[in-house]
């Protein structure tokens, strides 16, 4: 019998991928480079406001800095999100032929038992 390599996946284990890549990447953009980020836009906020600067000025600059920010982290968890779904894909496919392989030894098991019965009778 030959061994039949398995590269495909279910459209099913696909969307798992991508849902379980999706949560990875949710999770993954806002890293330490974001919060420092964030922090220093406060810092200088701050240093702004006890300067005497207006808040037409002041009022901007933060909505600019966090704008920034999240199109920071926005534009890091779609980096990171086909990143995570090709490794997702790749585990899914590997257990999907260690299942497949486990499965033809049963199969195989099986029919060598149901032969040794049959000569038996």
């Amino acid at each position: 019998m030959d061994k039949a390599k398995v590269t495909k996946v279910s459209p099913e284990m696909e969307r798992t991928a991508a849902q379980r890549a999706r949560d990875r990447a949710k999770a993954a953009r806002w890293d330490l480079d974001v919060a420092v980020f964030f922090f220093a836009i406060l810092v200088t906020v701050m240093i702004l406001l006890f300067q005497g600067i207006g808040i037409e000025v002041t009022a901007p600059a933060a909505i600019f800095g966090l704008a920034m920010g999240w199109l920071m982290g926005w534009r890091k968890g779609k980096q990171i999100y086909a990143q995570f779904y090709d490794e997702e894909l790749s585990k899914l496919g590997k257990e999907l032929e260690k299942t497949m392989s486990a499965l033809e030894e049963i199969i195989k098991e099986r029919v060598q038992k149901a032969r040794g019965e049959e000569r038996k009778d």
